[in-house]
């Protein structure tokens, strides 16, 4: 389902929360250590229910919860897969954006959890793309009806 950098992007209608997670699921049986996922959408737009997904489908162990006030949580594998590290760049920055939202990402050390984990960062586009030589980027909007809809592509750093 994850297509190659510069690859056709997969787009799907996602009607409820469970099919979010269950998109979200599909996607992360294919994601291995190393790999960087970044999730864009308006508040509300199902990132953290994605996560969920995510986590289900790389067999991660703990409830996945929005981690915008811890910034970053952790799930250790509950087998021989990759661990999940979720982070939410929202607060990054500082209330007034006068923080070097970078820099702040660089002090979270994620760059060392990827021999071991996969990393998702919710509102994560423009911030996070450094991390890796590639990223896998899920862009998701709501629409009126509260259906979602999520676009997925792979972006390989310039």
């Amino acid at each position: 389902m994850i297509p190659a950098p510069g690859g056709d992007a997969v787009v799907a209608e996602l009607p409820t929360v469970a099919d979010t997670e269950s998109f979200g699921e599909t996607v992360g049986r294919e994601l291995v250590a190393g790999d960087v996922v970044l999730l864009a959408g308006p508040l509300g737009a199902g990132k953290t229910a994605l996560v969920r997904g995510l986590a289900r489908g790389l067999g991660v162990t703990g409830t996945v919860a929005s981690p915008t006030f811890v910034i970053a949580r952790e799930h250790p594998s509950a087998g021989d897969g990759p661990a999940l590290v979720h982070v939410d760049a929202y607060r990054l920055g500082g209330p007034d954006g006068d923080v070097d939202v970078a820099a702040e990402l660089d002090d979270l050390d994620l760059d060392t959890e990827l021999d071991r984990a996969v990393v998702a960062v919710e509102w994560g586009v423009g911030v996070a793309e450094r991390l890796a030589g590639s990223a896998v980027t899920i862009a998701l909007e709501r629409r009126d009806d509260d259906t979602r809809v999520a676009t997925l592509c792979r972006t390989a750093r310039p």
